[in-house]
């Protein structure tokens, strides 16, 4: 009988014939025409002055690329496609249970689509996830076949490089398919890895802590319930907190080094394994994706010295001896935003709603109160506010993941929805290779002594 079922399944969700894939179909030519609009009536406009200290300076806040599935703005933080703020997101997304968590992959249809999906949408895109999300035997061993010891971050990007063999749209290349077919190709890529990853990332899991004891999936669950299943948690706030961690990292804009490598690898027709594997590679690195990890261990010193509850002049001389040796508090600050991430502010009041007496938890809203005051007084942070990382870490840690260097891994399937989606809008754009030019030391000098 399930062999029937998958057997249905298969069939109904063929290439090109999704609900997703009929729904984008309709999308796509009326974001040529904006294109093309733009292009002819807008072309000579100036977005912004490049200098050289933004040049030499990591480009940062130059307004330099096509990104359509989010935007970030300073004051009120990221919208998701579609005019979607992260309260409107986290009020209207469906849920799994009532006044829960989105769920994400409601986030990937209405980051791909600037809609949230219909029961009946959502109830077909979700069959679709569970019947690609099987993983071949070959990536179950590559991944049993890495030492305990190998990075979860880089055994996720071997992983991700394992299915590429399986790409749609290498295939569909190597045959010669016209321009204007890439993105459908390139969304079926997508959906498979979307539905791969939280089987992988699961599988990474069990595999570097628990000696490969695996749990199968259950098939009765949403895409991240099932994840949480996967991992081993059975309790309903632990899903529901993966569902929002999941749902709320989805996107941040073209600018930051996972996006932006997932688009400039796209950029070459690098297939979606290829790009997204490229972007795993530089969420892992320390400046990118561990800011939560560092935020989680800098409140385990603050507890370690003071104890689980620190007067706020402890905390304040606390914060001050960091900021003096030289170090920055981590969590604090943003490089675009100048007010409290909205996503810290889900966050805390998810904690608020569901967590009592939990030190950390606690502690972290302590700093809310002590921190800010103290980066407006030292005068050096355009931003003293809290972002993401300032919570998550901590609600990870709350509900059982003590492995911080599986945080990252999380954050990967995570950011997979939103690198995904601008990889098949890239693509259906027919946005071209990305080649900024360059210049040396003394060429700068030379032209502007």
């Amino acid at each position: 009988m399930l062999g029937r079922i998958n057997s249905s399944i298969v069939r109904k969700f063929s290439q090109h014939h999704s609900p997703l894939h009929e729904k984008l179909s309709k999308l796509v030519p009326k974001k040529q025409e904006q294109l093309k609009r733009i292009k002819t009536t807008l072309g000579e406009k100036e977005i912004g002055k490049i200098t050289v200290g933004a040049a030499v300076g990591g480009m940062r806040g130059m307004k330099a690329m096509l990104y359509d599935t989010s935007i970030l703005d300073a004051q009120h933080g990221i919208t998701y496609n579609g005019g979607h703020s992260i309260p409107d997101l986290c009020a209207k997304a469906p849920k799994a249970v009532e006044g829960g968590e989105p769920l994400p992959e409601a986030i990937f249809w209405l980051l791909l689509t600037g809609d949230f999906p219909t029961p009946q949408e959502l109830k077909e895109f979700q069959n679709e996830l569970r019947q690609k999300g099987t993983l071949p035997k070959e990536t179950n061993d590559l991944i049993k076949s890495l030492p305990t010891n190998t990075h979860p971050m880089t055994q996720l990007s071997m992983a991700i490089l394992s299915l590429q063999r399986n790409s749609k749209f290498a295939e569909a290349y190597r045959r010669g398919v016209s321009k204007a077919e890439y993105w459908k190709y390139y969304l079926d890529d997508s959906i498979d890895l979307v539905a791969k990853l939280p089987h992988i990332a699961a599988r990474i899991y069990r595999h570097t802590y628990f000696n490969d004891k695996y749990i199968e999936s259950d098939h009765k669950l949403d895409w991240a319930g099932n994840y949480a299943h996967m991992l081993g948690y059975e309790r309903q706030e632990v899903k529901e907190v993966i569902r929002g961690y999941l749902s709320i990292h989805a996107d941040h804009e073209g600018g930051n080094v996972s996006a932006h490598t997932s688009h400039l690898v796209g950029s070459a027709l690098s297939d979606t394994y290829l790009s997204y594997s490229a972007a795993i590679n530089g969420l892992a690195g320390p400046l990118h994706g561990l800011a939560n990890q560092e935020v989680l261990r800098w409140l385990m010193g603050v507890r370690e010295k003071l104890g689980d509850n620190p007067t706020d002049e402890a905390l304040e001389k606390y914060t001050w001896d960091t900021l003096n040796s030289g170090k920055v508090i981590p969590g604090y600050g943003h490089g675009v935003l100048r007010n409290t991430d909205p996503r810290y502010t889900h966050q805390a009041a998810f904690a608020k709603k569901y967590i009592k007496n939990d030190p950390l938890v606690n502690l972290t809203a302590q700093t809310l109160k002590i921190i800010p005051p103290i980066l407006l007084k030292l005068g050096k942070v355009a931003n003293p506010w809290p972002n993401v990382d300032a919570h998550s870490g901590v609600l990870l840690y709350h509900y059982g993941f003590t492995q911080f260097d599986y945080y990252t891994v999380v954050f990967g399937v995570s950011r997979a929805l939103g690198c995904c989606a601008a990889l098949v809008w890239s693509r259906a754009l027919g946005l071209p290779i990305e080649r900024p030019g360059s210049l040396t030391l003394d060429a700068i000098e030379a032209r502007y002594k």
